[in-house]
């Protein structure tokens, strides 16, 4: 199917109407036309509108790059057509490669940066034309149904985490929302939803999955080695990389110096496109298309949505410590995207002052009585630190928990009383 999608128009504008979303949003929002789509192939690019699937456009706005042969066959195709002339093609394993006289190197920056895909102005306003797991996404869970109750016991560390209290506070997860539980070292989250998603194709799933993760975490070699396998392999696959424009202290600028973490997808093989992060409209069909791509191709998908981090990365960071206040107020107040998100709601009549006041009540009061509750909760007992890993427990940690009782017994100021012995 890829390489159907790389070679051909007419295949390539009736999977993106088989998506169906743009079209079901163009009704809901009433616009006349989609937006403009680019499509990198091996033999140039593609355009096409919503208004006629065959039309070829100038415009330069580019959604996704695909820049990967689908198979050998591929190559073998491309290398027939220059059987006759060797001098002209090299036949390598993987595409016929072009051979050239001149020395040219390909330059470590293009002359301009990848086109950023986006929905909303500043003002909440749909710009003319268009149409529609790491820590920083509970959003993800609490839309799957994850109650404040749970964010709560988590937190608390009570009886009722299903961590059991083993985990630092906001790394959650649910086995019965198929979010798995979140770990602290960058990175590490890659490689295991690429082998998720792996097998999910060998059990012909009709589903993907999706890892979320920061600039930084490109720099990691879980990250290289997840997208490299990813590609290979051909597994449905999310990657979606919020590029926040620093990394704690560190710019991005000091961080990588390719254009954005989009242009890493395709020097792998995989389908990219980058977004506006401060955009939910965009976000969301990005996605939402992404992930059909992603099953019907059974192919991985990157993600990059530049979306500003206007906190400080955490309690302990002060950020005006290497940047502006003026930078950050900024961003705080000129490309806000709960503000810009507001005001294109309140511009259906879907919103207002008083639906938005009743809202915070209500959630304040749950919130408060959902901590007070985990609070009182009862903790975890001792054991619990020693088991759920190995269905016998071994002899090393037998003689850690002993260890660990006599030091309570015999300090027990030290330990809090409310966690059971």
């Amino acid at each position: 199917m890829a390489g159907l999608f790389t070679r051909s128009r007419p295949t390539t504008h009736l999977l993106i109407r088989k998506i169906g979303l743009l079209e079901n949003l163009k009704q809901v929002f009433g616009y006349s036309s989609l937006p403009h789509l680019q499509i990198t192939s091996p033999k140039g690019p593609i355009h096409g509108t919503g208004k006629n699937p065959d039309a070829v456009s100038d415009n330069p706005m580019t959604l996704f790059s695909v820049r990967r042969f689908a198979s050998i066959r591929a190559g073998e195709e491309h290398a027939t057509q220059h059987d006759n002339d060797e001098n002209r093609v090299l036949d390598f394993p993987g595409g016929g490669v072009t051979l050239t006289a001149e020395m040219n190197f390909i330059s470590e920056s293009p002359e301009t940066r990848t086109h950023c895909y986006r929905v909303l102005d500043n003002n909440g306003q749909p710009i003319a034309g268009s149409s529609f797991q790491q820590y920083r996404e509970p959003g993800i869970l609490l839309w799957r149904g994850f109650t404040l109750q749970e964010f709560a016991n988590q937190c608390f560390g009570n009886k009722a985490d299903y961590g059991k209290g083993r985990q630092m506070p906001i790394h959650y997860g649910s086995k019965r929302l198929n979010y798995f539980t979140i770990s602290s070292p960058i990175a590490t989250q890659i490689p295991h939803a690429v082998g998720a998603a792996y097998s999910l194709k060998m059990d012909q799933k009709n589903a993907c999955t999706v890892t979320y993760f920061g600039d930084g975490g490109t720099s990691e070699g879980d990250f290289h080695a997840a997208m490299n396998f990813a590609a290979v392999m051909e597994v449905p696959v999310i990657f979606f990389c919020r590029n926040n424009g620093w990394a704690i202290s560190t710019p991005i600028s000091e961080q990588f110096r390719s254009d954005g973490t989009v242009v890493k997808g395709p020097a792998y093989g995989i389908q990219s496109i980058r977004v506006d992060g401060n955009d939910a409209l965009a976000v969301y069909n990005a996605v939402r298309a992404a992930r059909e791509m992603a099953i019907s191709g059974s192919k991985p998908i990157f993600i990059e949505a530049l979306t500003y981090r206007v906190s400080h990365h955490s309690t302990s960071d002060d950020s005006t410590k290497y940047r502006s206040i003026d930078e950050i107020e900024y961003w705080r107040t000129n490309r806000d995207p709960v503000t810009r998100f507001r005001k294109w709601v309140e511009s259906n009549g879907w919103w207002n002052d008083a639906a938005e006041s009743e809202l915070r009540s209500n959630v304040r009061n749950k919130l408060l009585h959902a901590i007070q509750y985990a609070e009182r909760a009862e903790k975890p007992p001792l054991a619990d630190m020693f088991t759920d890993v190995y269905n016998d427990l071994p002899t090393n940690l037998r003689e850690q928990e002993r260890l660990l009782r006599q030091t309570v017994e015999k300090h027990p100021e030290d330990y809090p009383p409310e966690v059971p012995i």
